[in-house]
């Protein structure tokens, strides 16, 4: 077994070692704090989209369904009721209307979702935690396991 550093456990490290492993480590910590930010950032980035291909969505219904369906609709309601044109032509256009609303509704609800999103400020307050961390740690005195009074390396894990 060896330690992060590739020194073997119960090696006395020199200060250097130690210094080295640190900076080591706590450079896999920013990187992963920084990975971590892109994932969410990826995430709020996938829920506008979302939101925003809804907006979309609404405008082609409300565009391109209008003539076929008000026509359709319009001449329905006449069949069916006997009522003037226009009128029918009217209800067409206000069920078309109505589609669209909604899939604009479905819009705004995964806009706000990105918009709330919070993955940016969670990752700082991370940092900010584990950077108070380091900044009060304090060396932890170590018991001598060993007769002669040395003290025993402790093996840890890298992942």
């Amino acid at each position: 077994m060896s330690a992060p550093d590739g020194s073997p456990v119960g090696a006395e490290r020199s200060v250097g070692q130690l210094f080295a492993s640190a900076t080591a480590e706590m450079s896999a910590l920013v990187h992963d704090e920084i990975a971590l930010a892109k994932a969410q950032l990826k995430q709020d980035v996938k829920r506008g989209m979302v939101g925003g291909g809804a907006f979309t969505a609404a405008g082609a219904v409300l565009i391109f369904s209008l003539p076929m369906l008000s026509f359709a609709l319009a001449y329905g309601i006449r069949t069916w009721t006997d009522w003037n044109l226009a009128i029918c032509f009217l209800l067409s256009f206000a069920a078309n209307v109505l589609v669209a609303v909604a899939l604009a509704l479905i819009g705004v609800v995964f806009a706000k979702k990105a918009k709330k999103g919070q993955g940016p400020q969670k990752v700082a307050a991370s940092v900010k935690q584990t950077a108070g961390v380091l900044h009060n740690a304090k060396p932890h005195p170590r018991r001598t396991n060993r007769a002669d009074g040395a003290v025993e390396a402790v093996a840890r894990s890298t992942s």
